[in-house]
Parts: structure tokens; C-alpha cells; sequence
């Protein structure tokens, strides 16, 4: 995957339709990605619930990426609307609590698209849940063509199903998108460690990993699922740390950033 030690190859090449130029005339070194943001990345310096300005920061860092011609979709998870009540759902049925993330999620996609679309981004919500008043139920193909039209997907309420994460979800639309890589957004850290960094200070950082070592090792990269469908597609991860706002635009670039989980 790595061609040199500063750089990541693409899964593919070429522009589709729709896609505009890069605003450098620069081409970017993917046609098609998806980027998996965690409910805490949305948080900021928040203990619960949505921080406006990082919603504002991260559709700047969409923004300039979709200008380069890149194709986007986006599954956003919960964890920073639901989680804030998991006092409140001890003793509750696991599949109840599961929709109630899924809804969460629903919130956050919505909060995501009309930032982006106050930067002039296209974007569209696609909900595992018929919820057709806020959002397009999702339709592979209708996915799809959005991409094509360069309109930035959102994919809101997981797989649709309880027992599942958003990181599966992200893992299977990546997968029926064809998308070249997933970005895996973080919320502080700058990839991938030996142990959590925040709480173990000896914590080694891993520049590149395979997926079978990830799992192996137990490492916070994604659940198993997600990371047993990935390795089975052979499609790559990137993790790396949404705080930077350079980051999404380096990762495009073709730059090595945070660590890379591949086959």
C-alpha cells in the first residue's frame, strides 16, 4: 500500500463524473473514500452532547477536500448523545438501546449537513431508518450516483440493525461504495498505540499494522467486525487525528499520516 515511506498509494485511479478539479491542480491520490467520525469527535472540548464550532471545523476540513474532486461519504456515530444518558439506560433492553444510538446518530448527520452546506458543499443524509421527513432511506445504488454528482453521502443509523457499531457500518457502506480507504477520525490521538495514551504514558505509537495484528492484539482501531470485513475486502484504515485540521487535506494528498491498517 505504501509506495514510500511518506506517501500512500491509492486503491484506484482516475476522476468520475461529476467530480470537479482539485482548486491547486493538484489530483488527489484517491477517487473515493470514506470517512468514519466518532459521536466524541463531534464533542470538542464538550462532555456531552454537539460543540458547534467543531462541527464548523470539521465541514471546513470536508470542504477543501471535496474541492480537490474527491468523492465523500461520511457515517457519524452517537456516542456523544447517547452515551451522556447511559445512567439513565442501566437495565435497558441492549436492542432498545441500540435504536436510541441509531437516532443519535441521525442527530448528528443532520448538525454535519448543514454545516457543510453553509460552506457550499452538496450534501445528502441517507438513513438505515425510514425517516423520510430528514433524510433519504438508504439506496446503494441512489448512493452512488450522489458521488458521482461529486455531493458529499451521509450515512446515518448504522447498518440499521442492533448489536451492530457504527464502525461496522462503516466498514460495509465503504465496502458497497467502493470506497478506496477509510479515514478513521480519532479525537485527540494521533493514531494507533500500543495501549490507550491517555492513560498508559508508555504507550507506543504504530506507524502501520495489518488488520490480523490489530485483531490479535485488541487494539483500538475498530471492532472486530469491522476490522474482519475489512481485512476480507482487503480495504485499507487510515487512523489519524481529527483535531488537526490538516490532516483529512494530507491524508488526500497522498501523505502518511497517522497509521495505516492494511492487508
Amino acid at each position: 500500500m505504501a509506495t514510500e515511506s511518506d506517501s500512500v498509494e491509492p486503491a484506484g485511479a482516475g476522476s468520475s463524473e461529476g467530480a470537479g478539479r482539485p482548486a491547486d491542480g493538484g489530483r488527489p491520490a484517491f477517487r473515493r473514500v470514506l470517512i468514519k467520525l466518532s459521536g466524541e469527535a463531534l464533542m470538542g472540548a464538550l462532555d456531552y452532547g454537539t460543540d458547534p464550532e467543531r462541527i464548523r471545523q470539521i465541514a471546513r476540513q470536508v470542504a477543501r477536500v471535496h474541492a480537490r474532486g474527491l468523492e465523500i461519504a461520511i457515517v457519524v456515530g452517537g456516542g456523544n448523545i447517547f452515551r451522556g444518558m447511559a445512567a439513565q439506560a442501566a437495565g435497558m433492553d441492549r436492542a432498545t438501546g441500540d435504536y436510541m444510538g441509531m437516532l443519535a446518530t441521525v442527530l448528528n448527520a443532520l448538525a454535519l449537513q448543514d454545516a457543510l452546506e453553509k460552506e457550499q458543499v452538496p450534501t445528502r443524509v441517507q438513513s438505515a431508518l425510514v425517516i423520510s421527513e430528514v433524510a433519504e432511506p438508504y439506496i446503494r445504488r441512489r448512493a452512488m450516483r450522489h458521488l458521482e454528482k461529486g455531493r458529499v453521502v451521509i450515512f446515518a443509523a448504522g447498518t440499521g440493525n442492533p448489536f451492530f457499531t457504527t464502525d461496522t457500518a462503516a466498514a460495509l457502506r465503504a465496502i458497497e461504495m467502493h470506497a478506496e480507504t477509510i479515514l478513521m477520525a480519532k479525537n485527540g490521538v494521533e493514531g494507533v498505540y500500543t495501549a490507550d495514551p491517555r492513560e498508559d504514558p508508555t504507550a507506543e505509537f504504530i506507524p502501520e499494522i495489518t488488520h490480523m495484528e490489530a485483531i490479535e492484539r485488541r487494539l483500538r482501531v475498530m471492532d472486530t467486525t469491522a476490522l474482519t470485513l475489512c481485512m476480507e475486502n482487503r480495504l485499507p484504515i487510515v487512523v489519524f487525528n481529527m483535531s488537526d485540521e490538516r490532516n483529512i487535506d494530507r491524508i488526500v494528498c497522498g501523505e502518511r499520516v497517522g497509521t495505516l491498517v492494511r492487508s
